[in-house]
């Protein structure tokens, strides 16, 4: 299922919902979550306020430098560990506390955490992966929020070979909800892609469990 030249032939900048009940997954997608001078003004103060690092993912223990910049901010004591590297949150900045409080009126949820990733051209990534920490508990919600490029967001189902992989454009004030059991069945990722583009900022509010 291709949405790509869909979504985007159709986009008229106002705001639309389309729910998506796959084999073992429920999401969600709200374009134009976010208007366009919204989205604008959100993308230029998170680029500037951001204190965005690089880090290095261990792959079969081997660690290589991760393929965009990336930052953890939510509650006091919400830790979070993933490929070899462990992240204590910054603060909440006012940006991102508005940003939640949006994200959670849709979603029917309080989150308590969220990783910004920053993807500087079509060389940054993020490869296939399933967002299943125990720290996300049974079933998570994952809210994920785009400012800037469009990029293509590519999901497959793990374990049943003849469920047709799902290609979205998350696009620039976009908001994916996924829920259910998705994390369990499907993986996802934002492949590289050769063609020249700009930045893209990427937000996915989560809430982890058990915060000391």
């Amino acid at each position: 299922m291709n949405l790509f030249d869909d979504i985007l032939h159709f986009h008229t900048g106002r705001p639309s919902r389309r729910d998506f009940h796959l084999k073992d997954a429920e999401l969600e997608f709200h374009e134009g979550f976010f208007n366009q001078e919204t989205a604008d003004a959100y993308y230029e103060q998170l680029l500037a306020t951001i204190n965005w690092r690089e880090t290095k993912t261990t792959v079969y223990g081997q660690e290589f430098d991760t393929p965009r910049l990336t930052a953890w901010h939510g509650d006091a004591g919400a830790d979070y560990a993933f490929s070899g590297n462990k992240f204590h949150p910054f603060p909440w900045t006012p940006e991102l506390l508005k940003i939640k409080e949006k994200v959670e009126g849709a979603a029917g949820i309080s989150f308590n955490s969220v990783l910004l990733n920053l993807y500087r051209s079509g060389m940054d990534s993020v490869g296939w992966h399933r967002d299943d920490e125990p720290e996300f508990g049974t079933n998570p919600v994952i809210a994920s929020v785009s400012f800037g490029e469009t990029r293509s967001f590519h999901l497959k189902h793990m374990f049943d070979k003849q469920q047709e992989k799902m290609v979205i454009p998350l696009t620039h004030g976009s908001l994916l909800i996924m829920k259910g059991s998705t994390q369990h069945f499907w993986e996802h990722q934002v492949p590289k892609t050769a063609r020249h583009i700009s930045q893209r900022i990427n937000l996915t509010f989560r809430v982890i469990k058990n915060v000391s």
